[in-house]
């Protein structure tokens, strides 16, 4: 792909963009359509088309495999530990109210935004991760 100079630039002028639309998802997740899922999948597809582009190699330059495979328990860790505060309160697990009890929706709001950081993280991570392990197949 050295040659393809207009595939190249085109990805490196859409690539920022690409990832301003998942964290646009992911924030506006509370309020519509979307959320961690969906944004670390976009999040992941625009790594992939990096990769695609400029090579594996490059790509795990960005995002090493071991950083990325660390990443898939760190998600779920992070989406455990929201639910423990409250459980420490007496309180159901993921009872988002635990976080601001003088006003509720805020904690809600809150609650809901650490979740769902805590599914993008472990999705982006986990599709890398298939990714990465599809692309090595047959290599030794």
């Amino acid at each position: 792909m050295r040659r393809d100079l207009i595939l190249r630039i085109v990805t490196k002028l859409v690539l920022p963009f690409i990832l301003l639309f998942a964290l646009y998802v992911h924030f506006h997740g509370d309020f519509g359509p979307g959320g961690g899922f969906q944004a670390g999948v976009i999040a992941a597809g625009m790594l992939i088309l990096h990769s695609i582009v400029f090579g594996v190699r490059s790509t795990k330059h960005i995002a090493p495999q071991g950083l990325v495979e660390a990443m898939i328990p760190l998600g779920v860790l992070i989406y455990a530990s929201v639910g423990i505060p409250a459980l420490i309160s007496g309180r159901n697990f993921l009872d988002y109210g635990v976080f601001d009890p003088h006003h509720t929706p805020h904690g809600h709001h809150l609650g809901i935004l650490m979740v769902e950081s805590g599914v993008l993280i472990t999705v982006f991570s986990t599709m890398l991760a298939i990714f990465y392990a599809f692309s090595e197949r047959g290599r030794s």
